[in-house]
């Protein structure tokens, strides 16, 4: 699983498993915080999709973290003020980095949740979808 996925699963899913992942690494190894989770701003650069030049279109509120397990860096960042879930993204991701043998055990229970996220997602679609006006039925 790429690093993009996974962390796209434990943002959007539920917070209890980036919370499980990270206590099983806890409590086994020593994580030492090189910056513990703190708030930043970063610019969100937009593309035009007219002349398909790219422009900043503002600032948006981060909470960033950075670990170190066995020498290996973990980053963890996450829109909002979200300090808890900032540690634990870092935590996962050194471990994924450090090549730890917990994170071979992972990949079920991180697509197990990608499945239960699009089943979400699809319940929300459906639900908005029944309001939806179809102008075609309608007679003038």
């Amino acid at each position: 699983m790429i690093r993009k996925q996974r962390t796209q699963i434990l943002i959007k899913g539920s917070a209890e498993v980036s919370v499980n992942l990270a206590q099983e690494i806890l409590t086994v190894y020593e994580v030492k915080t090189l910056e513990e989770p703190n708030n930043s701003l970063v610019m969100v650069k937009v593309r035009e999709s007219a002349q398909r030049s790219l422009f900043y279109l503002g600032e948006v509120l981060i909470t960033e973290c950075k670990v170190m397990i066995r020498g290996a860096l973990g980053i963890g960042m996450v829109m909002g003020h979200e300090p808890a879930l900032a540690r634990n993204l870092a935590i996962i991701d050194a471990a994924y980095n450090a090549n730890l043998p917990e994170t071979l055990e992972w990949t079920d229970a991180l697509l197990r949740e990608e499945v239960q996220i699009n089943e979400d997602w699809e319940a929300v679609k459906n639900k908005v979808l029944k309001t939806k006006v179809n102008f075609d039925n309608m007679d003038v």
